[in-house]
């Protein structure tokens, strides 16, 4: 089940007023998480050792993450832009 924090909404939005392209391949990514294995597939997925146990992130491109926490069945979706924010 997708958890949306507010900051990932509010990065999603300005992909998409900005560089909508970009939203796209961001939506793909979360498709490709929460159909697959979150831990393997598009973006080249890594764990976050510094950040929190079970946060990973994708690439979006050579700046941008899409970063998230598996936490059993939830997949909580905490930012997509920048690299790791802490917290």
């Amino acid at each position: 089940m997708p958890v949306f924090s507010p900051d990932f909404k509010a990065d999603l939005a300005w992909w998409y007023r900005n560089e909508p392209k970009k939203g796209d391949k961001i939506l793909d990514l979360v498709a490709d998480i929460l159909d697959g294995d979150p831990f393997t597939g598009l973006g080249k997925p890594e764990p976050l050792k510094y950040i929190a146990a079970d946060t990973w992130s994708r690439r979006i491109d050579l700046e941008h993450r899409l970063v998230y926490k598996v936490t059993g069945n939830k997949v909580y979706f905490l930012q997509a832009r920048y690299h790791y924010q802490s917290g």
